[in-house]
């Protein structure tokens, strides 16, 4: 299977490096109609779909198959669930943001400017978060020895 998939890897990276060298002129207008680009195209969504569908298939099958990593996973999207929520009560549904895009010609709701505030609050904790998990472990090397 190993073999199968360096043959197959190595027939498209040879199509490819061909599909480069028969791509149009930049100067062309009628580039983006060209044959070449557009299989360069079938390609790489070929090539992602595979990555996607590859991704979740092992995803879950170590999920199911190891002892405890579903309790893990349950635990961690109750968190992030926690996360969402905090964050949620934290934003809020500024009208002045509301006036001032809509005189600008961006038409937007409260929900909207809340559901934005939201998502930067939890980016936001979840970089702390992370920041906190990659220094703490370190500190505590340094420190106890």
């Amino acid at each position: 299977m190993n073999k199968l998939v360096k043959i197959a890897l190595i027939v498209i990276g040879l199509v490819a490096a061909a599909l480069w060298f028969a791509m149009p002129n930049q100067d062309d207008p009628d580039a983006i109609n060209s044959g070449a680009m557009n299989f360069m195209f079938v390609i790489m969504y070929a090539l992602l779909a595979i990555a996607v569908v590859a991704t979740i298939f092992f995803g879950l099958k170590k999920l199911l198959s190891t002892p405890g990593s579903l309790k893990k996973t349950l635990f961690a999207l109750g968190g992030l669930a926690i996360v969402v929520a905090v964050s949620y009560g934290l934003s809020s549904d500024n009208a002045v943001v509301v006036d001032a895009m809509s005189q600008r010609g961006i038409e937007t709701t409260e929900s909207t400017v809340k559901n934005i505030g939201m998502g930067l609050n939890v980016f936001f904790i979840l970089t702390v978060v992370a920041v906190v998990l990659m220094v703490f472990p370190g500190l505590k090397k340094m420190f106890v020895k």
